[in-house]
């Protein structure tokens, strides 16, 4: 999202570094700016904030 967090949808199974699950939602959003204080999730912390419209190119499609 524009300035703000990556949005995610589908069956994803999210893990930190050690490869521990998070308990996520069918939809959830990431944190980018890094100023959440619920990391990895976005809390709105960005608005006003954080300044970038980086997009993927491309819609990767499920095997």
């Amino acid at each position: 999202m524009d300035n703000g967090s990556l949005k995610v949808t589908g069956n994803v199974e999210l893990v930190d570094m050690d490869g521990n699950p998070f308990p996520v939602k069918p939809v959830f959003s990431l944190c980018r700016c890094g100023l959440s204080q619920k990391m990895p999730f976005c809390d709105a912390s960005h608005k006003g904030k954080f300044d970038s419209c980086v997009r993927a190119e491309t819609v990767l499609e499920e095997k």
